[in-house]
C-alpha cells in the first residue's frame, strides 16, 4: 500500500496529470526519489569494481557497452539502442619507468605516458633535461639549448583561482601540445607536470596530440606526478647536466568498432522535440573513471529510471546517451551530433555531466539570454537544496556538437575543489564516491529536465 500511494503520489506531483501542484513539490519528490530510492550507486558500484577503466577501444570499454544496454534495457524504456561508432585505439603497454640521475645516484620518479603518445626505444632514452613554463619560454631557448634534450614543462595550474576549470584550461595547452612543439626545437623526448593543484604521487595521464607530424618526427610524451616535478625542478636549480632516464611501451593499433548507448522515452505532446542528459561511458585506463565519467553515466540513467517509474510520460522525447571516446577523440559526441543532423532531429535542450561526482552547486548555459533570464527564475527552486549557482558557460564536450542557433546546452557543476586530485589517475576509483553526493547531483539533473521539458525552452 505504501509503495502504490508513493507512485501515485509521485505521478501526481511531477505535473504531468491533470492536477495542479507546485514546481516545489515537484523537485522535493524528485529528491526523495533518488535520496532514498536510487539506482546511481548501486550501477556505479558495479561499472566501476566489476568492469573497471574503459579506454576506447578496450575490451572493458565493450563490456560497459553491452552492460549499460542491459541495464536500460531492463528500465522498460521505449527503446534503446547501440549507436555505430569508429574509435581510436592506444595500448599503454607495460607498466612506465623513469629515474633521474645526479652524481651517479637515481631517484626513481612516477611517471605515465600521456594518452596517444608513442613509446620510447625499448631500451628508454636518457638525456639531460631542460625545464620550461610555456611555449614562448622554449622558443626563446631555441635549437641550441635544446636539441638531443628532454623538454620538461613545468607550469601548475594556478592555486589562487577557485574555479580550479578555469585553473585546468590554463595550464593544459603543455600537456596537449607539449611534444608537438619541443619536436620542432630537436627534443627528444617530453616531461609534463600533472595537472594537479595538490603535491602528491600520482602522475595524471590525458590526451596529447601530434596533429599531421610525421611518425618518424614523434617523441615520446609523458605525465610527471606534481611530487617529483618540484623534485626534479630543485635538482635542476642545483645542476643543470641532470639526466633524466624514462622507458614506456605504448602502441597505436587501427580504429576499432565501438557504441554510443542510447535509451529513450517517447514525448506525450512533442514527440520530435529532443531533450538529451549524459556522460561519456569511456575512461582513462589508470583508474576506473567513477568520477570523469561513471558518475555522468549513471546520474544520466537514473534520469530516465525516475521517470518510467513514476508511470508517466514526459511533454518531450527524452534520451539519456553514454558518450564513446570523449577522452581521446570525442568521437561519440560528433557522431550522435552527425546522426541527428542527418536525421533532421530537433534537439531543444542537452545537458551533461562530466565534471565529477562531487556535490552540484548550480548549472553552466550555453544559451541565448532570453533562456539564461528563465532559467534565472528557477534558481529559487533548487536553492532549498543549496544548488543556485546559475551561470552562462560552457555545457560540455559531448554535447557541444549538437550546437546550432536554437538549441540549449548545459552542464552540471558540481564543487570542483577535489576534483582534480583524481582526473586521469590510478586514484579515480569508487571509493573517491560519496553516495549522497552522487545522488543529489542525479536528483539535480532530473529536476532541471523537468523544468525543461514542462516550460520548454523559448522565453
Amino acid at each position: 500500500m505504501n509503495r502504490i500511494k508513493l507512485v501515485f503520489t509521485f505521478l501526481v506531483l511531477m505535473g504531468f496529470s491533470g492536477f495542479s501542484q507546485s514546481d516545489e513539490e515537484v523537485l522535493k519528490t524528485i529528491y526523495h526519489q533518488t535520496l532514498t530510492n536510487g539506482k546511481s550507486y548501486e550501477w556505479l558500484d558495479y561499472l566501476s569494481n566489476r568492469i573497471g577503466g574503459r579506454l576506447s577501444g578496450s575490451l572493458n570499454a565493450e563490456r560497459a557497452v553491452e552492460w549499460a544496454k542491459g541495464q536500460m534495457d531492463s528500465l522498460g524504456l521505449d527503446r534503446v539502442w547501440l549507436q555505430p561508432v569508429m574509435v581510436p585505439k592506444w595500448v599503454r603497454g607495460a607498466k612506465e619507468y623513469a629515474y633521474v640521475e645526479v652524481d651517479g645516484e637515481t631517484t626513481v620518479m612516477d611517471i605515465c605516458a600521456l594518452g596517444g603518445s608513442v613509446a620510447t626505444d625499448p631500451l628508454g632514452i636518457k638525456a639531460q633535461v631542460v625545464e620550461v613554463h610555456d611555449f614562448e619560454e622554449l622558443e626563446k631557448l631555441g635549437k641550441n639549448n635544446v636539441e638531443g634534450k628532454i623538454v620538461f614543462y613545468n607550469r601548475p595550474m594556478e592555486a589562487d583561482l577557485i574555479n580550479t576549470f578555469e585553473a585546468y584550461g590554463n595550464c593544459v595547452d603543455q600537456r596537449y601540445k607539449g611534444a608537438l612543439e619541443a619536436q620542432k626545437y630537436g627534443a627528444i623526448g617530453v616531461i609534463v607536470r600533472s595537472m594537479n593543484l595538490r603535491i602528491d604521487d600520482y602522475p595524471h595521464t590525458g590526451t596529447m596530440t601530434y596533429d599531421n607530424l610525421p611518425a618518424n618526427n614523434r617523441i615520446p610524451a609523458a605525465a610527471i606526478s606534481t611530487r617529483h616535478a618540484e623534485l626534479l625542478s630543485s635538482l635542476l636549480k642545483l645542476d643543470k647536466k641532470v639526466q633524466f632516464y624514462f622507458r614506456q611501451n605504448c602502441k597505436v593499433f587501427a580504429d576499432v568498432q565501438s557504441y554510443n548507448v542510447i535509451g529513450e522515452i517517447k514525448g506525450s505532446q512533442f514527440p520530435n522535440e529532443y531533450i538529451v542528459v549524459g556522460g561519456h561511458l569511456d575512461s582513462w585506463d589508470l583508474g576506473d573513471g567513477s568520477h570523469d565519467d561513471g558518475a555522468g553515466c549513471v546520474q544520466s540513467m537514473e534520469v530516465l529510471r525516475l521517470l518510467k517509474n513514476s508511470g508517466i510520460k514526459p511533454k518531450r522525447t527524452i534520451r539519456a546517451v553514454l558518450f564513446m571516446n570523449e577522452e581521446n577523440g570525442l568521437r561519440g559526441g560528433t557522431k550522435y551530433a552527425e546522426v541527428a543532423k542527418e536525421k533532421e532531429e530537433n534537439h531543444i535542450f542537452a545537458l551533461e555531466s562530466d565534471s565529477g561526482g562531487f556535490t552540484p552547486r548550480g548549472f553552466s548555459f550555453q544559451s541565448s539570454d532570453a533562456f539564461f533570464k528563465k532559467a534565472q527564475g528557477w534558481e529559487a527552486l533548487f536553492k532549498p537544496y543549496l544548488i543556485h549557482y546559475f551561470e552562462k558557460g560552457h555545457g560540455g564536450a559531448d554535447i557541444g556538437p549538437l550546437k546550432n542557433d536554437h538549441i540549449v546546452l548545459a552542464g552540471l557543476v558540481p564543487d570542483s575543489q577535489r576534483y582534480f586530485d583524481y582526473h586521469h589517475t590510478a586514484i579515480d576509483t569508487f571509493d573517491a564516491i560519496n553516495k549522497r553526493e552522487l545522488e543529489l547531483g542525479a536528483a539535480t539533473m532530473a529536476s532541471l529536465v523537468y523544468l525543461v521539458d514542462t516550460y520548454g525552452v523559448t522565453p
